[in-house]
């Protein structure tokens, strides 16, 4: 889920989904979750900016971020395959104290980076993609909290400067030339053991939270399974619960489909040959139309022309708006991302499954915020998760995020759960 601005992630992400449901939580359901996050009733839900959001947006700015790379000789995947020579790239936030517990690991999203807050540079553009949560004063309070977030293994912006990635595009030290399909399988667990590494390495000895948003969401549950005593709290933001759909697998299969179609494609092996830039661009826009919602596309595009001398009626080459942008944002993302790279990320989110022992495991309090609008995980989702996590003598709680964003409103407009967040982090 590039070098992640807001302004050019805002077109490529256009990538969010959501169903405004019609029924309110059950009241049982409702009754069931502890304070202080209880969810509000649909109809009370707050619309304007929290005492939370505002405070943020007068703080001040993170220090400028510096980028770095992390790397291992060798690691065994989770299916026994080994890689050489992994570098991931991170980057963090705040100060790690002396005991060394008080460690926020935030994991990125399906085209997302490790670009979570602040800016590279002061010209940049716009900040990481959850600046407005993570920083002095704000939910995520970098005043408190050392806050780490990594790019994961094959992470699709393979050609974004600023993200450093093992998988396909990377060079196999046994040939000297780019695995391509020839890259082991990797999970999300995967990614989650490796920055576990890292974690080790910089001298952190308990994470407070793992925080994620959908993708991310499915490695801060990972986190919290793998290692239970090693995690407090999990933020599971537009996520899936504990294992992924038969649905979403097909959507992901479908995601990376234009891919596999496109001729310069050649199974893998285009590097030095010219890249599947059409195949790339196609998915993102799929990927994007999917994770988004249709209130966001009407009130977005409506049905407005791309360009009011050209009706779309009038000829088949004239367009509308929202395919023109669509069409936009895609080409502009495709030229960080890399095709292989969508199609092993597909892959690895399809791999998420936590069996019944692994939830039982479970140690940490979790924090489930779904959008009321999301089209891909669903509100469902999250609550028959809580509710299976809390029959197994779990402490979870759910916040419900509104809003037309669909998928995308747990990371564009996160804030709206600022107080919620900085709440459950300081619970005992």
């Amino acid at each position: 889920m590039m070098k992640l601005r807001r302004s050019s992630f805002v077109f490529s992400a256009i990538l969010s989904f959501s169903l405004p449901l019609a029924l309110p939580f059950p009241a049982s359901f409702a009754s069931s979750l502890p304070t202080p996050v209880r969810p509000q009733p649909l109809q009370q839900m707050p619309q304007g900016p929290s005492q939370q959001t505002q405070a943020a947006s007068q703080s001040a700015p993170l220090p400028l971020v510096n980028k770095q790379i992390f790397t291992l000789p060798s690691y065994k995947t989770v299916a026994g395959q080994e890689i050489r020579d992994v570098r991931i790239g991170y980057e963090t936030y705040g100060k790690l104290n002396d005991t060394g517990d008080n460690a926020i690991f935030v994991a990125h999203f399906y085209s997302g980076t490790s670009h979570a807050a602040g800016k590279y540079k002061e010209s940049d553009a716009a900040p990481g993609y959850w600046d407005s949560i993570i920083g002095p004063g704000k939910a995520i309070d970098t005043d408190k909290f050392f806050v780490i977030s990594a790019d994961t293994l094959v992470n699709i912006n393979v050609k974004d400067p600023m993200v450093t990635t093992t998988g396909p595009a990377s060079i196999d030290p046994a040939t000297g030339k780019p695995y391509g399909m020839r890259f082991p399988v990797v999970s999300m667990r995967d990614s989650v053991r490796v920055h576990k590494q890292l974690l080790d390495k910089l001298g952190v000895h308990q994470l407070a939270a793992a925080v994620g948003a959908s993708g991310g969401s499915i490695q801060a549950m990972e986190w919290a399974a793998l290692y239970p005593d090693f995690v407090k709290r999990v933020v599971h933001v537009i996520g899936p619960g504990f294992e992924i759909s038969p649905y979403v697998i097909a959507l992901l299969d479908v995601w990376s489909l234009p891919v596999r179609l496109d001729p310069k494609w050649k199974q893998g092996d285009y590097y030095g040959s010219g890249d599947p830039d059409d195949g790339v661009a196609e998915a993102l826009k799929i990927v994007t139309v999917q994770t988004r919602h249709w209130d966001w596309a009407q009130a977005t595009f409506g049905y407005a022309p791309a360009d009011p001398d050209k009706l779309p009626g009038a000829a088949m080459g004239n367009r509308f708006k929202i395919e023109s942008a669509l069409e936009a944002g895609a080409r502009a993302r495709a030229k960080v991302a890399d095709g292989n790279s969508i199609i092993y990320m597909s892959k690895a989110n399809q791999l998420y499954r936590l069996s019944d022992e692994e939830v039982k495991g479970i140690k940490a309090k979790i924090l489930f915020i779904p959008s009321y609008s999301d089209l891909v995980f669903p509100p469902k989702l999250s609550m028959e998760a809580l509710q299976r996590f809390k029959k197994q003598g779990g402490q979870g709680m759910l916040y419900l995020l509104q809003g037309p964003g669909g998928h995308l409103e747990g990371v564009l407009n996160l804030d709206k759960a600022a107080g919620v967040i900085s709440r459950f982090l300081a619970t005992p």
